[in-house]
């Protein structure tokens, strides 16, 4: 993801994809599927398509399975996610993956948001056909695009130089002109454009922007990520009698702001692995596990025992019927290589006919994705699969930490596998140090 860029599924074919520099927003673990609604496009030749037709069809599955069946209701975003060609804002080497719902390289270290964060976001901003709406984070320009036909105009700021560049002259070819865009650092907004009637920032900061405060009209919308670096809520805000208000808010995970605002954050962590938040699930924030993010096709319930030892308390259920749907739970935490040369990761688990999606990778298990300092995978560990049908069991499980480790990921859920899974007390901690 850029420096200020977010970017945490009838399936007819599935397939994890894997990209090799995919960073831990999109997540090594993020279930795709491949597009096949057709005779002459089923197989890997929708994977490789090139035809305009050919993108129709990819553009027109990712909708329906992607946007519409994941939630989004706004039509007025379906339509502008359907008419905005999200491979032509990728790199041509990861065109062919541009309609799964995953984050992709874009260079420079940085990713496009999946199309589903994209378009959960403009859902949430409320566009309106008046709105001036100001961007914190052009990225490859995608989020920008989405935006212009919902808008009266669209001000859009990137810090990275070269992505700046490269997608302003991509919204310029493809004939955006209701979007401007501009190098510089976000956090001072664009104060000769103000005020604004939304704000969108797509990366995390510890508080919101005093400027984009100050530039945000009154009963103005604000979208943004705000807390740690690796336990964060997406805001949702109102601007009433001058101050902020909080509509709503739910876990994410995005980079960190740079610029000014990085120079205003707390310290790095020294500590050789950060402990993860809620790995026992007793915690509900806003009707979700608190801490963990992108939570699909599950839900808290109590730890059913029947007689059996295990934990108490509650945990996370996971259910799908459909091979290759996203169903998981993640959360970030961070791990210094430097200091870990391996850790431990433990779980309860209770499985009931669990079965493989369409490919071998998709299996009930858990997955850590450890990452270097710009968020890019450097190495995996896991455990499991858990498959069939078992009573509760406790695993553990010893993982090398890569030296250019900073950060790492964790899934656990079926991930693109079918059945039901119970998952309680996910624990990591340090196995060795270096």
């Amino acid at each position: 993801m850029p420096a200020h860029h977010s970017e945490a599924p009838v399936q007819i074919l599935a397939i994890i994809i894997r990209t090799p520099r995919e960073n831990a927003f999109g997540h090594a673990w993020r279930v795709g599927r491949l597009v096949a609604v057709s005779a002459w496009v089923l197989g890997m030749h929708a994977v490789n398509a090139q035809s305009p037709k050919e993108w129709l069809v990819q553009r027109k599955v990712m909708i329906d399975e992607d946007i519409v069946k994941a939630g989004i209701v706004n039509q007025r975003v379906v339509h502008a996610m359907w008419a905005t060609p999200r491979h032509e804002f990728i790199p041509n080497d990861q065109q062919k993956y541009a309609y799964f719902d995953m984050a992709l390289p874009i260079g420079e270290q940085q990713t496009i948001s999946p199309p589903f964060i994209v378009a959960s976001m403009t859902e949430r901003l409320d566009p309106t056909p008046a709105d001036s709406v100001l961007e914190v984070g052009t990225g490859s320009g995608y989020q920008a695009a989405v935006l212009s036909s919902l808008v009266r105009d669209v001000y859009t700021i990137e810090i990275v130089e070269p992505l700046g560049r490269r997608a302003k002259a991509t919204l310029e070819v493809l004939g955006y002109k209701n979007v401007h865009a501009k190098i510089g650092d976000g956090y001072a907004g664009w104060p000769e454009h103000s005020p604004f009637d939304k704000i969108i920032v797509t990366c995390n900061a510890e508080q919101v922007p005093q400027p984009l405060v100050e530039q945000l009209r009154e009963g103005g919308r604000l979208i943004v990520p705000l807390g740690e670096r690796f336990q964060q809520m997406l805001h949702v805000m109102k601007k009433v009698d001058g101050k902020l208000v909080v509509e709503s808010r739910e876990p994410t995970f995005f980079v960190p702001m740079t610029g000014t605002a990085e120079g205003q954050r707390s310290a790095e962590p020294v500590a050789a692995i950060t402990s993860l938040v809620n790995g026992d699930f007793e915690h509900i924030a806003d009707g979700q596990p608190a801490g963990w993010y992108y939570v699909r096709s599950c839900n808290v319930v109590p730890c059913d025992l029947a007689g059996q030892s295990g934990p108490d308390g509650h945990c996370l259920s996971f259910t799908n019927s459909v091979p290759g749907h996203a169903c998981q739970s993640l959360q970030a935490f961070g791990v210094d290589g430097r200091q870990v040369s391996e850790l431990e990761a433990r779980v309860w688990v209770r499985s009931e006919d669990a079965c493989r999606g369409v490919v071998a990778e998709q299996q009930p298990r858990l997955i850590v994705n450890f990452c270097d300092a710009n968020r890019v995978p450097v190495g995996q560990g896991s455990l499991g699969p858990w498959l069939d049908t078992s009573d509760w069991k406790h695993e553990t499980g010893r993982m090398a930490v890569p030296l250019q480790a900073r950060m790492a990921t964790i899934g656990v859920g079926l991930l693109g596998g079918t059945g039901k899974l119970l998952v309680d007390a996910v624990e990591v901690d340090v196995s060795q140090r270096r």
